[in-house]
This record gives structure tokens, C-alpha cells and sequence, in this order.
């Protein structure tokens, strides 16, 4: 075993292959941007060394640096984690040159799979079923067109070497195809530094099903089962899951031989996953070969009771599998669920900034997080924005969703938005429930999913009131012990007055709206009026973050998240923020800004569609930013004529800056 590892690599990967590491007595050494200076996998590590400037193309795919950083501190082998530098075959022959164990395949049998192209040919010429596409060198748009048009519409633009939903478009008529082609080229360059695409013939409504490999130089490999990971927005992965729901013994069986076929055809050694598309019919078709551990890994290992990074250490050391293909026995269905800083409401934009609050799940043995943030860390730009990932065990599948959901219940984070609700929701709609989901169904059914700005309901805004005299009392109570009676009635938060029953008003916010409640009473017994009538809240009691009472006798249980100006209430199903406001304050109107466009977030300018004086048309695109690797697209939102542009392509601009403004607008 190795003494000392690097992790080219950042987040909550790191902080995994870290924590492994540490596990088997290995040291570890980060490597950080100017951006992550004082991020959780450099707290994570026995050493750490700067790289770079925040971008990933000055940092973290700067293989030189890494491999220089490697050799200074004494490191034995480098671990890849995924994304970056995890699949490029040159840094892997680069580390091999220099002295370096790559924690991985070896560099040929990247470049024979590394590249989606490569690996489709591959496959072919060893009678795995592939899709039809083209998956030449010769990239010329006017080639590309033509391909296009021989392989029909609909059909997928993918970056040959990218992955995580980066770099991939549909296009269903020929009219869409140029454009889709520079966007998608773009966005491959900003991510993985090569621009070279392929095209396939897009399979409607298909599983997405992979299968996790291993093999170890000793010739022997073995599958470890599927995940299923259907559940997609644009691409990008939402639930994982394994095992699949929708496979029978004998399929998961023949796409198990597949998949390790596949493998020891290029005597493959170490983790990797072969990607399939299955039809509706059971019809299983190649996609890709991933040369690095998965972001859902986890599950795999949550239903096997394995580390996988310990295997790719022990492999990568010269041991041997420790286990045969016989050993392999899952027990029982696990799920993870990536949360993100994004926001759902804005199209998942991604959102950046401190977590002022981030509350997780305790882990337990059926409970995981992986994490590469902790409360009071930073978002970046820069990078992907994903938080945490949950993963649940149990001993079937509807036990498993029914763990996801109450660990979600007990997740809140306030600063940057997050995707909880929209995840909440998602895994209460009835195809994620009986297991019938495929890759399409998201993009094309959000608006079932999405989080709503229903109105609160009345037991809901009453308990809140409920809470915040609670608050009140509690506060009263402190600031009495401080004083120098305590046992005055003066000190009692109850508006109690000689003669009567004192009225205290609560005013809360939920969205733009302002709610007030009346109320009397005290310690835990209170009427609250809320302009439609009275209701009695008895025995209203705050515990461990859990909010008991009784509503005109009703039972109440809510969990309660604290947050800087305000909290949280979730009842199981829903959550509901609120702001804790003045009972009297003034209240004025914004303007609506109607007349400009701005930056939804802080990024970089990749491209201006639009000039002064133009005449634009509803939904016509004016510009394209790119932040945390992905292309944002900013169009008009009604008729009107460009009054300025105050963007210029390759300029860094902050959030909510004006990039344009309209001269005139048309209804």
C-alpha cells in the first residue's frame, strides 16, 4: 500500500478518496485554486499545495502543476477522483513518466475509451450493440451537417470527451443544427478542453442503466451490479439508484456479461462503468465506458458493504480483487440525490455565495452524505455546484424512498438557493415512485415537479405565530436572568397588563407578502387571530429542532430550521419559509426593471447576439454567459429595440449588472 497519495481533484470527491485514504493510514496531499484557498478538501488533507487561479484551465487541469506538486511532496500515486484531468490519457502517461502510480486505468486503454468516439467504434468491432452516429476525426461543420442528415433527427450532438451531462445537445430538425453544434463545442472547450463531438441517433424514451466494472492486473474482472440513473434534467443526473427497478434477472445478467466483456477486451484495470441505453423493449445499446469512479458510486456500495476507493488503491498497489464475480451479493435498494445550489424557480440557474446555514442528516449506517462544503464555506463560481449528495439504504426499495424523504426533511440551506423542494417533490411523483421514469420525462414534464408559491396553508402560518412567541418568551426569559429582577412581570414576553390580557401582533414574510397575526396568552398556550377567526394553539413546545402543538385541537408536528431573519417549517411534505418581520414597518413598491436585461448571476460573457438599434422579437437571443460550466442563454423577453449593450464578449460581469437596455418596447 501506498505511504502518501495526491487527489488532483476538488469537492466532495476529494473529501471521499481523503477519508479512505486516512481510513488505511495513507497520507494525502490537495492540491487548491486561488478560489478554494479555504475549501473543505484542503482542511481535508494531511498537506496541500496551490495550483493555480481559480478557472479550472489555470488550476485543476493544469497537469503539470499537479504532477510538479505530486513529486514535491513526496507522493507516491496520484488519484484522478472524476471530472478534470480523470480521463485524459495524457496525464495519465505524464504521471507514469514521472514516477507516478496513476490511480486508474492505464493511459492506453484511456485513449481506446476515454473517447466517447473511440470506445463506440470499439465496441462495435467486439459485436457490443451501439446506437448509429458518426464518431470520425474529421470535424468540419459542413461534414458534420451532412452526417447529420444520414443518421435523421431526432439525433444527439455530444462532446467526445466530456461527461456529467456537459457538452450535449438534441436536435430534432436540420434548421437546429448549426447552432446547437457551436454551443455545444463551446461548452466542451470551457469544460474539458477539446471541442471534438460525435453525433447519435436519439432512442425516445430510454433507460439510462450503467454497469460498474473492476479489473486488477492479475487478469481478473468482475462486475459489482447496475445503477439505474434515469431520472435526468437536461443530461445531468437527478436520482440514482440501484438496484434497477426496471430489470428482470435474466437482462441484469446478460448486461452484467456485457459490461465485463467489454472490459476484458481491453484488459481493463481498476473502476470504470459501462453506460447503456435501454429501450422500452429491453433492447440495451453501448453509450459509453467512464475510465474513472462515478459521482453515484455510493450505491453501489451502500448495497454491497464495500469501499471502492480502498479497491482502487489496493488495485492500483498491485493487489489483486478481493473478491470473484460469485462474491458479489447486494443486499437490500439504495438511492442518492445530488443537491445542488441552484435555483428550480429561475431554471436551474446555478447560484453561488456563503452557506449561511446548511443542516444535513446525521449519518447513520442507512444514511450517508458526501460532502465538499460545510456550513459557513463558499459557492463558487467557478465550479460545480453541487453541495452534498444523500444516499439512503433500505431493505426495499419504497423503505429506501421513504429514508430519502425523511433525510431531506432534515436538510435546509439558506445563502445560496438549493434544489431541496425541487427534489422533495420529484421523489413523491408517481413514475419515481413505481420506478417508470426515463431519461426524457423530466425535461419534458418539470412543471409537475417544480416548486410551487402555493399559498401557506392557514395551520401552517398559525403555527408559525405560534413559534415566534415561543421565541419571544425565550428571549424575554434571558434577558430577565441578565437583569436585575429577574421574577419581574415586566420581563415576561406576554403583553400581560394590569387589568387585562395584553395583544401582541406578529408579522411574518413568505415570498414579497407580508402576513400579521394577532395573539394572547402565554407560555405555550395562545389565541391566535388571523383576520379570519380565532384558533386555540395549546401545549406549543419546541424541542430538538421539533415543534409540537395543538391546533383548535388538531396535532401538529413540524420540524423547525433556523435561519439569520427568519426559519423554516416543514411538515413532512412541504416546507415553508418565512422571515421574522417588524410588527409595524413601512412598506414600499420596486420598479420591475422591465426594460433591461440582466445577469442572473456572476460569470463570463461568451457571446453578444445583439447591437444597438436592433429590432428583437419575443425570445430572440441577445446573449450567452457561461458560468459553473454551463452556457446560460439570455433572450428577450418581449418585442422592442436595443437601446445599449454594455456586455462584451470574454467580459467577467457580477450579478444583477445590466447587459442591455431597450430603447422601446412592444406589447
Amino acid at each position: 500500500m501506498f505511504d502518501k497519495i495526491l487527489i488532483a481533484n476538488r469537492g466532495e470527491i476529494a473529501c471521499r478518496i481523503a477519508r479512505s485514504a486516512r481510513r488505511l493510514g495513507v497520507s494525502t496531499v490537495a492540491v487548491y485554486s486561488d478560489a478554494d484557498a479555504a475549501a473543505r478538501h484542503v482542511r481535508a488533507c494531511d498537506q496541500a499545495m496551490h495550483i493555480g487561479g481559480p478557472r479550472p484551465a489555470d488550476s485543476y487541469l493544469r497537469g503539470e502543476a499537479i504532477i510538479a506538486a505530486a513529486r514535491a511532496t513526496g507522493a507516491q500515486a496520484v488519484h484522478p477522483g472524476y471530472g478534470f484531468l480523470s480521463e485524459n490519457a495524457d496525464f495519465a502517461e505524464a504521471a507514469e513518466r514521472a514516477g507516478l502510480v496513476f490511480i486508474g486505468p492505464s493511459a492506453g486503454s484511456m485513449r481506446r475509451m476515454g473517447s466517447k468516439a473511440g470506445a463506440k467504434e470499439l465496441m462495435a468491432a467486439h459485436g457490443v450493440p451501439v446506437v448509429p452516429g458518426y464518431t470520425g476525426a474529421d470535424q468540419d461543420p459542413a461534414l458534420l451537417a451532412r452526417e447529420a442528415e444520414r443518421i435523421g433527427f431526432p439525433l444527439m450532438i455530444k462532446a467526445a470527451h466530456g461527461g456529467g451531462g456537459k457538452g450535449m445537445r438534441i436536435v430534432r430538425a436540420a434548421a437546429e443544427f448549426g447552432p446547437a453544434l457551436e454551443s455545444c463545442q463551446r461548452e466542451a472547450r470551457g469544460a474539458f478542453g477539446r471541442d471534438r463531438v460525435l453525433l447519435e441517433r436519439y432512442v425516445e424514451r430510454p433507460r439510462h442503466i450503467e454497469v460498474q466494472v473492476f479489473g486488477d492486473r492479475h487478469g481478473n474482472t468482475i462486475h459489482l451490479g447496475e445503477r439505474e440513473c434515469s431520472a435526468q434534467r437536461r443530461y445531468q443526473k437527478v436520482i440514482e439508484e440501484t438496484p434497477s427497478p426496471f430489470l428482470d434477472a435474466a437482462l441484469r445478467e446478460r448486461m452484467g456479461e456485457a459490461a465485463v466483456a467489454a472490459a476484458r477486451a481491453l484488459d481493463y484495470v481498476n473502476a470504470g462503468t459501462v453506460e447503456f441505453i435501454v429501450a422500452p423493449d429491453g433492447a440495451f445499446h453501448f453509450m459509453e465506458i467512464n475510465t474513472r469512479l462515478q459521482v453515484e458510486h455510493p450505491v453501489t456500495e451502500m448495497v454491497l458493504g464495500v469501499d471502492l476507493v480502498e479497491w482502487q488503491l489496493r488495485i492500483a498497489a498491485g493487489e489483486p480483487l478481493p473478491w470473484t464475480q460469485k462474491d458479489v451479493r447486494p443486499r437490500g435498494h439504495a438511492i442518492e440525490v445530488r443537491l445542488y445550489a441552484e435555483d428550480p424557480e429561475r431554471g436551474f440557474l446555478p447560484a453561488s455565495g456563503r452557506l449561511d446555514r446548511l443542516a444535513l442528516p446525521a449519518p447513520t449506517a442507512e444514511v450517508r452524505i458526501d460532502s465538499g462544503v460545510a456550513e459557513g464555506d463558499a459557492v463558487t463560481i467557478f465550479y460545480d455546484p453541487m453541495i452534498a449528495k444523500l444516499i439512503v439504504h433500505g431493505d426495499d426499495r419504497m423503505a429506501a424512498l421513504a429514508r430519502l424523504r425523511a433525510a431531506l426533511t432534515e436538510t435546509e440551506v439558506t445563502g445560496p438557493r438549493s434544489n431541496v423542494e425541487f427534489l422533495e417533490r420529484l421523489l413523491r411523483h408517481p413514475r419515481v415512485v413505481e420506478g417508470s421514469i426515463d431519461t426524457g420525462f423530466l425535461d419534458g414534464h418539470l412543471d409537475e415537479v417544480l416548486p410551487r408559491p402555493e399559498e401557506p396553508s392557514r395551520a401552517i402560518v398559525l403555527a408559525a405565530a405560534a413559534l415566534c412567541l415561543l421565541d419571544d418568551e425565550s428571549a424575554a426569559r434571558r434577558a430577565a436572568a441578565r437583569g436585575t429582577d429577574p421574577h419581574s412581570p415586566w420581563a415576561v414576553a406576554d403583553a400581560w397588563r394590569s387589568g387585562h390580557a395584553g395583544r401582541r401582533v406578529v408579522a411574518l414574510g413568505w415570498r414579497d407578502r407580508r402576513i400579521e397575526v394577532s395573539a394572547q396568552g402565554h407560555d405555550g398556550v395562545y389565541r391566535i387571530d388571523d383576520g379570519a377567526g380565532a384558533a386555540l394553539a395549546a401545549g406549543a413546545r419546541l424541542a430538538d429542532g421539533l415543534l409540537t402543538l395543538a391546533l383548535d385541537g388538531q396535532g401538529l408536528r413540524l420540524r423547525v430550521h433556523r435561519a439569520e431573519h427568519g426559519f423554516t417549517l416543514h411538515d413532512g411534505e412541504q416546507r415553508v419559509r418565512f422571515e421574522r418581520l417588524r410588527a409595524f414597518a413601512f412598506e414600499g413598491d420596486a420598479d420591475a426593471g422591465s426594460d433591461r436585461i440582466a445577469a442572473p448571476m456572476p460569470g463570463r460573457v461568451v457571446h453578444v447576439r445583439a447591437a444597438p438599434g436592433d429590432a428583437v422579437e419575443e425570445g430572440q437571443e441577445l446573449l450567452v454567459m457561461e458560468a459553473m460550466k454551463m452556457e446560460i442563454t439570455l433572450r428577450a423577453p418581449r418585442a422592442g429595440t436595443v437601446a445599449e449593450v454594455a456586455a462584451t464578449a470574454g467580459e467577467f460581469v457580477e450579478a444583477d449588472a445590466v447587459l442591455i437596455r431597450y430603447l422601446e418596447m412592444r406589447e
